[in-house]
């Protein structure tokens, strides 16, 4: 299912057949190459007296209290920096770590910032210098070529090049600079050179090489869908196309509030991709009427015409679709290309698209249902009857609804894993919620929202699993199904798949850090506060994929300072944090996007200096990590490549302005309309994380480095937020730290993922104060000794004419107690009438699946479980 969108075309990617490791002469300390069975590691709980250099790090970067509780039973943890700690720029510390000549912990959060760097910047430059006058050109000639299908048109086809004129209308108003975007000032203030980073304001020869009037023939109806793209509210019927859209993704976001010129390419583009001209029509259950649905594929037809037949004009767009195709993917919508082959395979070649008759249209839109439908629901239409439904909710209206948004989409915003991933666990594809309080996740109708995790679940993250279903965010019906499925899904990859496009590849390159570590890790990278600090990591290096890709990922949807001496300090042996697969994955990332962008033509000096810089980078962190693992000690030049790491960055960083290298940015990746809210994915301030490593010989040392921090929170759909309003979030009332955040941060308190280590011992008993009464609940049910929870309650809800409605339900128990115990379930309808009662014996420590079919046609048609005394 997946592997259509991933592997349709590709762009060529030369890469390295092998890494050759060169053996250096001389050896640091003179000691020559330390066998790896040499190698000695510490064990924890750690104590300071074992730190060779604690007393100097802590006059240093003095740790509190909390954080020599969680150094020491962690060997590592994670500080607020003491010098800066809203620090936005996670390559300064390294320069500041060196002049204090505290040794320099490498992360792989560094590294996986820095490609963010280069992955936004290649792409907004190309936007800014090419893609804006390649969109403006492809509008102006298709606007010119609908308005002369109009002329020669009657009938349906006149209103379908009519709908086109207003179509393209609307793009080049979007694109069309205003007044209000030039610069206010006058003089120096508005002096090109004077601006880092780029000019941001559109310049006064431009106000009028790029003035659009609006055709009097469709005045009205593109005054009226202006009006509600810049009023950006939320959802509203569009007066175009008939049906509702979601005007507040029309607010710029992500790198687009850096120049006039990108908020209006921005606005254009989200325009193109997800207005979709609707196949299917009916009177009912549609989104639009049977009439509505043939103007929509005439207008389709013509535009699919219009611009395969222009060479111009099928180049630029090629050009586009292509480039971005190689940053984010392929769309899931049908494009011009599948509308006018269709066309060519049905009827003659020169057929024109306004000559098409009615029967021409049934055949033509019956050939071109047979094509894919998209995979994620991108809230076209929410409010109409195919995709608006009383809950509780099917997976089959969901199909349904999917099929109705089917039709073409100029340049269809494309398909990502995780909105696919995010759309398929929530609701109606899962179901009711059995946990108890309220989770993350939960709706007035179940799961209406996704989490960071649950992507992170399907990468290979077992901790990411522990934590859904310790805060209850896994707890409904079907949600371990679907999972599965997912899972499989996604398991059958190959590395050559998931290279397909840089979208997927960097996923890929962050993968390694949710799998469990190399066996000759340090100690502290094999604790759960590790795994939590990685999953960090991996969620925060997601955020800013999706921050730099948020106007192409298509959004899944719900239905419904210091004083620092001058001198040059001597080396000191620091550490490179031991994963290098995310060194080499991303090494390979790092290739495929500078040598796609040089054979497209559009990567300039600076951008490719950048790339090579950081591939040299990458090469040498995959290198140095591989011998820390091997127990080799390290050589003077790889002691000195750490030390000046903060230096080494320099130049793939080179000519990148401050606003490109914060941290602080922010993401919307799903909207739920039934609660008018949206999932938001940010990165915070830089934290610094210390962490004690071996050298071989068996001295452990402390060394720090620069981490990301994560939030993940709700907020209005029509209050998303750029960069900027996170900015102000960020310093006035940030939202809360995910739970996990805890177990190595020392400012945090410790959540209900991991008492502190005075209760570790009782908690393990299961006598914290806290949960004594669920505990003899749990008795009371099950027996003494045994520990029965609900682990997953699946509803397959039936008709027919012998049983009328009928639910078969799967109910799964887990004892994790160490005797067998006997839960009493009950089954009840959405009223909370009694459907069944059953009594399930489950031996100790394993589980159990049983079925059950109850009769649910007098009532609700919906069943829950409950376990109870």
């Amino acid at each position: 299912m997946l592997n259509h969108f991933i592997s349709r075309r590709a762009f060529k990617v030369w890469f390295a057949i092998a890494i050759a490791l060169v053996s250096m002469a001389g050896l640091f300390s003179g000691g020559g190459a330390a066998l790896a069975e040499d190698a000695s590691r510490y064990e924890l709980p750690l104590s300071t007296e074992d730190i060779d250099n604690f007393e100097d790090f802590n006059s240093k970067l003095p740790l509190s209290e909390a954080s020599l509780e969680r150094l020491e039973m962690n060997g590592f943890v994670v500080m607020k920096d003491p010098f800066s700690p809203n620090r936005e720029d996670i390559t300064a510390p390294y320069k500041l770590l060196k002049r204090l000549e505290v040794p320099i912990f490498v992360t792989s959060d560094t590294l996986l910032h820095v490609y963010h760097i280069q992955f936004d910047e290649t792409l907004m430059e190309i936007e800014e210098e090419h893609f804006y006058g390649d969109l403006w050109t492809i509008s102006e000639m298709m606007l010119s070529k609908s308005e002369a299908d109009y002329r020669a048109s009657s009938g349906e086809a006149k209103e379908a090049a009519k709908m086109n004129v207003a179509f393209f209308s609307v793009a080049l108003s979007l694109l069309s600079p205003t007044a209000d975007q030039l610069c206010p000032g006058s003089g120096r203030e508005c002096d090109e050179r004077s601006y880092e980073g780029g000019y941001p304001y559109f310049k006064p020869e431009e106000l009028e090489e790029r003035r659009f009037l609006v055709p009097a023939l469709v005045k009205e109806e593109v005054d009226a869908e202006l009006a509600l793209i810049e009023g950006q509210s939320g959802f509203a019927k569009s007066p175009i196309f008939g049906y509702d859209e979601d005007y507040s993704q029309y607010r710029a976001r992500g790198h687009y509030t850096r120049s006039e010129r990108l908020k209006n390419y921005f606005k254009a583009m989200i325009w193109y991709g997800r207005m979709g001209f609707l196949l299917k029509g009916c009177d009912g259950g549609c989104i639009v009427s049977e009439e509505e649905a043939k103007v929509h594929t005439l207008a389709a037809s013509m535009i699919a015409r219009n611009l395969l037949g222009d060479p111009e004009s099928k180049e630029l767009w090629d050009r586009i679709y292509n480039v971005t195709s190689f940053y984010v993917g392929y769309s899931d919508d049908l494009g011009p290309r599948e509308y006018s082959d269709t066309i060519d395979s049905l009827f003659d070649e020169d057929v024109s698209a306004r000559a098409l008759s009615d029967s021409d249209l049934a055949l033509l839109r019956a050939e071109l249902a047979r094509k894919r439908s998209p995979k994620i629901y991108g809230g076209t239409g929410v409010d109409s009857p195919a995709c608006a439904a009383e809950p509780p909710f099917s997976p089959e209206e969901a199909d349904l609804c999917l099929a109705a948004t089917s039709g073409l989409r100029f340049m269809g915003q494309r398909f990502v894993p995780d909105s696919y991933i995010f759309q398929n666990l929530v609701i109606p594809k899962v179901g009711g919620y059995f946990g108890e309080g309220d989770a993350f996740t939960l709706g007035p109708y179940g799961r209406h929202f996704p989490r960071g995790l649950d992507l992170m679940a399907i990468l290979g993250s077992e901790r990411a699993d522990e934590i859904l279903k310790a805060l209850n965010d896994s707890s409904y019906q079907n949600y371990s199904s679907q999972k599965a499925e997912l899972r499989l899904e996604f398991d059958i990859f190959s590395e050559e798949e998931w290279q397909k496009n840089l979208y997927w590849s960097w996923l890929y390159s962050m993968m390694p850090l949710l799998e469990a570590p190399d066996p000759n890790s340090p100690a502290f990278m094999e604790t759960t506060a590790w795994q939590d600090k990685e999953l960090t990591t991996a969620l925060a290096s997601w955020a800013e994929l999706r921050h730099d890709t948020i106007l192409y990922a298509k959004q899944s949807y719900t239905l419904k300072a210091i004083s620092l001496p001058p001198e040059e300090p001597e080396p000191v042996a620091g550490y490179v944090e031991p994963v290098p697969e995310v060194y080499g994955r991303l090494l390979d990332l790092a290739r495929m996007n500078r040598e796609g962008l040089e054979e497209a033509g559009l990567l300039d000096d600076s951008s490719r200096s950048r790339l090579v810089s950081f591939e040299t980078i990458l090469s040498r962190l995959e290198e140095i990590s591989r011998k820390e693992l091997d127990g080799e000690e390290l050589t003077e030049e790889d002691v000195e490549f750490i030390n000046d790491f903060g230096e080494r960055l320099n130049g793939a960083v080179e000519g990148v302005d401050d606003e490109s290298k914060k941290t602080t940015i922010v993401a919307d990746v799903h909207t739920d309309p039934n609660t008018g809210l949206v999932l938001e994915e940010g990165v915070g301030y830089v934290r610094l994380v210390a962490v004690a490593y071996d050298l071989p010989g068996g001295r452990v040392l402390l060394a720090a480095g620069p981490v990301f921090s994560y939030y993940e929170f709700k907020q209005p759909m029509d209050d998303r937020l750029t960069d900027e309003a996170w900015r102000e979030m960020l310093a006035d009332s940030p939202p809360a730290e995910p739970e996990w955040a805890a177990s190595s941060a020392e400012w945090l308190s410790y959540s209900i993922l991991e008492a502190p280590p005075d209760e570790r011992d009782v908690a393990e008993a299961g006598e914290v104060e806290e949960k004594l009464v669920e505990e003899e609940e749990i008795k009371a049910v099950s027996g003494q000794g045994a520990e029965i929870r609900l682990e997953d309650f699946e509803v397959r809800i039936g008709w027919n004419l012998l049983r009328g409605w009928y639910a078969d339900c799967t109910i799964t128990l887990r004892n994790s107690g160490d005797a067998e115990g006997t839960a009493n379930v009950i089954l009840e309808d959405g009223d909370g009438k009694l459907l069944k009662e059953l009594e399930i014996k489950v031996p100790s420590n394993s589980a159990v699946t049983e079925k059950a079919e109850v009769d649910i046609s007098g009532g609700s048609r919906e069943v829950n479980s409950k376990l109870v005394e």
